[in-house]
């Protein structure tokens, strides 16, 4: 019974790998069947595969700046001054006129001393968003040509075959 018992195991896994096997493609229909076929050519077929790709660039510049100064306060501190000098040199009612004479010349003079602003240069950073381009050649199918029963096909595929590679054998009438 033993003798008996590994034939029939082994043909039992045979039949269970061929099915197996034939599970990952669709049962063919009534006119057609599955068959095998060499390979005796693989060309990569290329494609260009564009990445854009936004970076930020920045550069220093030089750039003049405007100063506005300040001459409001050159002006009350000259017509203060202008004022006491004024008021401590007259006399008698010439005291006052000499106060508001010392304060308008004090505030002239004061004006005209004073800081007026002007213009200076610095560096200022500038930031601008640029786009980065790059093209990747990359491999989009493989034109296959193969030998089926001594007849020669071409094909397209978006995988690499290898040496032998599966085809579907179907039957039609020509009419």
């Amino acid at each position: 019974m033993s003798k008996l018992y590994v034939p029939v195991l082994a043909l039992a896994f045979m039949a269970t790998g061929v099915c197996a096997q034939d599970a990952r493609y669709p049962a063919p229909d009534d006119n057609g069947h599955y068959a095998w076929a060499d390979v005796l050519r693989v060309d990569p077929v290329y494609g260009v595969a564009r990445t854009v790709t936004p970076t930020q660039q920045c550069y220093d510049q030089q750039v003049v700046q405007q100063n506005p100064g300040n001459s409001a306060a050159g002006t009350v501190l000259g017509a203060v001054i202008g004022g006491v000098l004024g008021h401590t040199i007259g006399h008698g009612d010439g005291r006052t006129a000499a106060t508001v004479g010392g304060a308008v010349i004090g505030g002239a003079v004061g004006n005209r001393v004073s800081d007026h602003g002007g213009s200076y240069e610095t560096t200022q950073t500038t930031c601008q968003q640029v786009n980065t381009v790059t093209d990747q050649r990359r491999i989009t199918g493989y034109d296959v040509e193969y030998r089926y029963r001594g007849e020669v096909f071409k094909s397209r595929l978006n995988y690499d075959p290898g040496e032998r590679m599966r085809v579907r054998v179907s039957v039609s009438p020509a009419d």
